[in-house]
């Protein structure tokens, strides 16, 4: 139930295979079936960061099972990613990590 949403103030196209590949991302990152992960992209919204509309981004990964120990790394295969993929600068983002409990995420008329 991997859930990724991104906002950013710049244009992110998603019809050249990026959201796939932050769906892909994400799975491995996590070491979770892609099959469960969701990706939004929210997009050219009026942000600003730090007093500057430069490219921005900002994120919530929401996960069961969640572990503290884990949030670093995830924080810089996100950032790297949404460098590589849309020039946002690592320093330009925020990211909030959530691990709710599980009978908080339901899915397929149950809860997990």
């Amino acid at each position: 139930m991997p859930y990724l949403s991104i906002t950013s103030n710049q244009p992110l196209d998603t019809k050249s295979g990026q959201l796939e590949t932050l769906s892909r991302m994400l799975a491995e990152a996590l070491g979770k079936p892609e099959s469960y992960v969701m990706v939004e992209l929210q997009h050219n919204p009026d942000m600003l960061f730090a007093g500057s509309n430069d490219p921005l981004a900002y994120c919530q990964l929401k996960s069961l099972g969640l572990q503290e120990t884990r949030t670093a790394a995830l924080s810089e295969t996100i950032c790297n990613s949404l460098h590589e993929l849309y020039a946002i600068e690592p320093s330009r983002i925020y990211i909030e990590f959530a691990a709710p409990a599980r009978p908080m995420w339901g899915w397929d008329k149950k809860t997990f």
